[in-house]
């Protein structure tokens, strides 16, 4: 049987962002501080990329869809945003969110929401941020569709899914490469992942990236992606970051993480503007 939205909820609650991974307590300042460092060093090489974040007219109602333990939502908070929404399926990720908004000194308000099917009136947002989340869902098209319904006319939306890049599509005949690597040392540390480079199947691979006991991860091309969004947006651009580097044996040079993570990154970007 397919895996469902409650089973999603329940990994998740179980299991939210980063822990397992972390040597602290989560909630607490060090905890938050060093998923922020982790972020920024692992998922855009060192260096924050501006596009991620809404432009200066859509900053007033801001959706943080998938807030998780609250990245996106202190961020925006830091950039100036007004009124901000951070919305996720889980409770546990509701409370973490709101815990490090306290600590950073960001108000947004916290809400329960399925992405799937969203309570929001329609046209409620200026700007949709919603990453790395909607391919850990059943309906993926689903919640592109919720998306444009609670965005205004001309709104805008940041969107990341994991990419099937060259290194995915080829996984199935050059997997000897991760077993290489596994024997070498490298792995993800938590959540069952210790043996993620001994997988052959790239979908399972994907999907155990975020834990042995995660129901669903899914990864695009680039076309499926597009296929996806086309029919509600204007795709104003695509872009790709995060190469998970401290998966690996060895420490990369920053320039060669660079150049990995905007050419080989795992998620893809999509700047997006409401059509009509």
């Amino acid at each position: 049987m397919s895996p469902t939205v409650n089973d999603v909820d329940a990994f998740w609650q179980s299991n939210p962002l980063w822990s397992g991974e972390s040597a602290f307590e989560p909630g607490s300042k060090e905890f938050f501080e060093e998923h922020r460092q982790v972020v920024r060093r692992e998922g855009f090489a060192g260096k924050f990329d501006q596009r991620c974040l809404p432009l200066v007219g859509n900053r007033d109602v801001v959706l943080d869809l998938g807030c998780g333990i609250g990245f996106w939502t202190v961020e925006l908070g830091l950039i100036g945003c007004q009124h901000i929404v951070a919305a996720d399926l889980t409770q546990r990720a509701l409370d973490l969110t709101r815990i490090r908004c306290n600590q950073y000194g960001v108000i947004a308000e916290t809400v329960k929401q399925n992405a799937e099917a969203m309570s929001f009136p329609d046209a409620t947002f200026g700007h949709v941020n919603c990453q790395g989340v909607i391919h850990h869902t059943p309906d993926t098209e689903g919640c592109i569709r919720e998306i444009a319904r609670v965005l205004r006319p001309n709104g805008t939306a940041s969107i990341s899914v994991y990419y099937r890049n060259v290194l995915l599509s080829l996984w199935p005949w050059i997997s000897w490469i991760g077993r290489s690597i596994a024997r070498l040392g490298g792995k993800l540390r938590g959540r069952g992942r210790e043996e993620i480079f001994l997988l052959s199947d790239v979908d399972e691979l994907v999907r155990t990236f975020d834990g042995k006991h995660n129901p669903i991860g899914k990864c695009y091309s680039r076309r499926q992606f597009l296929e996806m969004l086309q029919p509600y947006f204007h795709v104003k651009e695509l872009f790709l970051h995060f190469f998970p580097a401290r998966a690996l044996p060895f420490p990369l040079p920053r320039l060669l993480h660079s150049r990995l993570d905007g050419r080989l990154g795992f998620l893809i970007y999509a700047n997006v503007m409401k059509l009509g």
